[in-house]
């Protein structure tokens, strides 16, 4: 089965020219398309879109995405999966998170609220939580990511984040492996090769069964996430993207 937690890396931007952005690996205007791959099957597409949007006020960057099944697997698990994230736009830190989720029969519609000051998230589904410093979503982590400085980094050191996730705290922490090569669409790209850790159990047998690449160049892009699951694997690979900054 495919579930919420696996599709939940994406985003994209519109650029306002009378706006300075901060120096991130990143602005608004940036787009990204993922061609998804369930084993030889070819089995969704993911989008992520980035936009400077309002909200309460004042300006946010406003990052969405949707992963969708298409042709077979379509038919045989339809799945339509949408998460959007306001976070600003120079400490990363999300202030306001919807999902939006649809797999096979199953539903789920959350909003979360974050009060950094007060270190409260409020969902709409489960009332206050009670969150660390400086808590992320899985969208804001997306973009926090990328604008690490690896140069700095050794092999095998360990990037610690905590995530509010589906109601509850859910660490997300980070391996950087070091510098990789990997083959996109027939394509050699140098890359940082990163191992998020995951959780054993219903979809993956151990810990380091996620492997995400990114572009080992300034703008940091995504550009192959693989899933080794119980039931197989899947891929995400970059299909186009546009609007980067670099």
């Amino acid at each position: 089965m495919m579930k919420s937690k696996i599709i939940s890396l994406i985003p994209v931007f519109c650029l306002l020219s009378a706006y300075t952005y901060p120096q991130n690996n990143f602005q608004p205007g940036e787009k990204l398309e993922y061609l998804i791959h369930y084993g030889p099957l070819n089995a969704g597409i993911a989008i992520a879109e980035l936009v400077r949007s309002e909200y309460e006020g004042k300006y946010f960057y406003h990052a969405k995405a949707i992963a969708q099944t298409t042709g077979l697997a379509d038919k045989l698990f339809k799945v339509t999966d949408i998460y959007e994230g306001y976070f600003d736009s120079i400490s990363l830190l999300p202030v306001k998170s919807l999902r939006n989720i649809t797999e096979g029969r199953y539903r789920r519609n959350d909003e979360v609220i974050y009060d950094h000051k007060n270190r409260k998230a409020t969902s709409i589904r489960s009332g206050a939580h009670d969150v660390p410093e400086n808590i992320m979503d899985m969208t804001a982590v997306f973009y926090y990511i990328r604008n690490i400085d690896f140069d700095t980094m050794s092999p095998g050191q360990v990037i610690k984040i905590t995530t509010f996730f589906d109601d509850e705290l859910f660490p997300f922490d980070i391996r950087y492996i070091g510098k990789d090569q990997v083959k996109v669409r027939g394509q050699a790209y140098s890359c940082l090769k990163l191992v998020p850790y995951v959780e054993p159990g219903r979809i993956f047998e151990s810990e380091d069964d996620m492997t995400v690449w990114l572009t080992d160049d300034s703008n940091h892009i995504p550009i192959c996430v693989r899933f080794d699951l119980i039931v197989g694997a899947f891929k995400c690979d970059l299909l186009f993207s546009s609007g980067l900054k670099y």
